[in-house]
């Protein structure tokens, strides 16, 4: 699953069970990740990462296309 996060949440969410960070190019791009299955598979993991990009959801700038 990717996320997207408030970026002065990095450490925290880093912290979790699951996380990978999203690398395109050689570079690391803070506010978003990957999490792979183990990370979301309690109830209470997939609620806390939904509030998590839902919280951030009207801060984050538009990607621009």
């Amino acid at each position: 699953m990717m996320c997207r996060f408030d970026p002065s949440l990095q450490e925290e969410v880093e912290k979790r069970k699951g996380f990978q960070p999203m690398i395109m190019k050689g570079r690391q791009f803070k506010e978003y990740c990957y999490v792979n299955e183990s990370g979301y598979k309690t109830k209470k993991d997939f609620e806390y990462l939904m509030q998590l990009c839902l919280a951030y959801n009207d801060k984050g700038k538009p990607i621009k296309k």
